[in-house]
């Protein structure tokens, strides 16, 4: 930690550039970026860097550099527009540690806009919430990391080591932006990302498999419909022995012991389902996608040839799919869990900077969603920390996120630069 001296300066830096803060969130927030239209809210992050006087380093992922990866997840849509933006901040002579400062803009489709109250990319802000799909997750954490690094130089400093601040897409499908910047080659000490984590540390979170299942069907006029084969109705039963599956990975005696006190926590989602082409038909066709949590530990092949056996064993219990058995097609996340190694000097160093700003101590979680985190802690054996602020209705209707929350998460983590990286006077 700074001296308390400096720690106020800086934590009052926080207080003075907050209106900036919120105006860029707001900007963000107000960018519909959705899988594949990622690009004006990447342009906008590359902008505000260069704006602040950073090193921006600005690329199109391209799938076949990255897929001999082990951290790779195969994809079947266009990278036409999938851009990463890495922004560094290279002192003359680095005497600290190295950071990465870890974000991503992509999110998660809206739903019927019906059932939100508020504009989904309105960015609203009503008292101490700002509203808006990325609100929470996590455009105002990207741009907090962002702020904070602002912060000490507000309040006359700037990190004595090496800083790359990256805002990555594809965190919510494959983590195939945050891969792309360890195949270009960033690496550093540590990484702090600052997901929506209700101001608590992420210790461990869970891997996550996407699978897609294709079920064929016979079809034939519904006044004869006893004589066809229906491709939705098929669906049933394979969908009871996934949650079958899903119910063995959450006996006590199968849980990870970061997991143990967490009643269900892995979760196998039927997440989308199409099929059928008329409605006075029995439907030739079903595919529905899948996904399913996996601890820390576990390798995702594990996972896939668990699924799939699964699959083929109530296929076979099936009169039509026995003979008939359904496709099985792996696109999206192929992702182990992480768990933070014990010991690791940035947890308490974390913990202090937190009560610091809070005058609290700081909680742990162990989340059953999945972040970047990953990448570095896995890969490059390089300690990730998940650190964030209070977000509501996350992928929900009407998202939200706590703005005095944001103001100290982003003192917390200006703290934490100064102390990890050191401090050189302007």
């Amino acid at each position: 930690m700074p001296e308390q001296s400096v720690a106020a300066e800086i934590m009052r830096a926080v207080d003075a550039g907050f209106d900036a803060q919120l105006q860029l969130s707001q900007e963000l927030v107000r960018c519909p970026s959705t899988r594949g239209q990622e690009a004006s809210a990447q342009d906008l992050m590359a902008h505000a860097a260069r704006d602040f006087g950073y090193a921006v380093d600005m690329w199109h992922i391209d799938p076949d550099e990255i897929a001999k990866h082990p951290g790779f997840s195969p994809v079947d849509v266009s990278y036409e527009n999938a851009l990463t933006v890495v922004a560094s901040w290279r002192p003359k002579n680095p005497k600290g540690r190295s950071l990465i400062l870890n974000g991503h803009v992509d999110v998660v489709p809206i739903g019927p806009e019906k059932m939100w109250t508020r504009a989904p990319f309105g960015a609203e802000i009503d008292g101490d919430w700002m509203y808006g799909r990325g609100a929470g997750d996590m455009k105002t954490g990207t741009v907090s990391a962002l702020f904070a690094m602002e912060a000490l130089k507000r309040a006359g400093y700037r990190p004595g080591g090496i800083v790359h601040f990256e805002s990555v897409i594809e965190e919510e499908c494959t983590g195939n932006g945050a891969l792309s910047t360890l195949v270009r080659g960033y690496k550093a000490d540590a990484v702090l990302i600052p997901e929506p984590t209700g101001e608590t540390f992420t210790q461990a979170q869970v891997g996550v498999v996407w699978m897609r299942v294709k079920v064929a069907g016979i079809p034939v006029h519904v006044a004869h419909a006893g004589s066809g084969q229906n491709a939705i109705e098929a669906c049933i039963p394979l969908w009871s022995a996934l949650h079958a599956l899903e119910d063995e990975w959450n006996l006590p005696e199968n849980k990870h012991p970061a997991f143990k006190d967490n009643p269900h926590p892995l979760n196998v989602v039927i997440s989308q389902i199409e099929g059928g082409d008329w409605t006075s038909s029995v439907p030739a066709w079903c595919t529905f996608e899948v996904r399913v949590g996996l601890y820390p530990g576990v390798d995702p092949a594990t996972i896939q040839a668990q699924l799939t056996e699964t699959i083929a064993k109530a296929s076979k219990s099936h009169t039509f799919l026995a003979n008939n058995p359904p496709e099985i097609e792996w696109q999206g996340f192929l992702s182990p869990g992480y768990e933070v190694p014990e010991g690791t000097p940035g947890e308490p160093l974390l913990d202090r900077c937190h009560e610091t700003v809070f005058g609290a101590p700081l909680g742990r979680r162990c989340s059953t969603a999945l972040t970047d985190s990953r990448f570095h802690g896995l890969y490059n054996q390089t300690p990730s920390y998940v650190y964030g602020a209070i977000a509501e209705n996350v992928h929900g209707f009407d998202e939200r996120v706590n703005l005095p929350s944001v103001r100290r998460v982003t003192a917390a983590m200006a703290l934490f630069i100064a102390d990890w990286c050191g401090l050189e006077k302007i």
